[in-house]
């Protein structure tokens, strides 16, 4: 079982992830019902058809992209983590640089999860 875990998010407001307790941070995990590949190479299909996200790092319970804001060129960094005790796949989605998102991160992840819907 992978030992990794995903970083805390920091104060501001520009950053969501399962992992989170507060109410600002904390977003809810996707489950899947496939094997963890499969679950895995459908998240990879939905997140390819997302406009500037870009695959930076992958292991087998792990993913890693960057996606790029069109006219500031903000990265923000999208983390997923498989956990294959609870078929749950967890994530932390972030922006590198400034305060407030407007909200960015917690509509692409959402937007991830209705995309995503029933095929893990």
């Amino acid at each position: 079982m992978s030992q990794r875990t995903l970083p805390p998010c920091p104060p501001s407001p520009n950053c969501v992830s399962t992992q989170a307790t507060d109410v600002g941070h904390a977003i809810a995990p996707f489950p899947y019902k496939k094997s963890r590949a499969e679950a895995k190479e459908a998240l990879k299909a939905v997140l390819a058809t997302l406009s500037r996200s870009k695959l930076v790092a992958e292991d087998e319970f792990y993913l890693h992209y960057e996606f790029t804001s069109l006219l500031l060129r903000f990265v923000d960094d999208v983390e997923f983590l498989f956990d294959e005790t609870t078929k749950t796949i967890h994530f932390r989605s972030a922006s590198r640089t400034g305060y407030s998102d407007l909200g960015v991160n917690r509509k692409r992840m959402e937007q991830v999860r209705a995309l995503v819907g029933g095929q893990l």
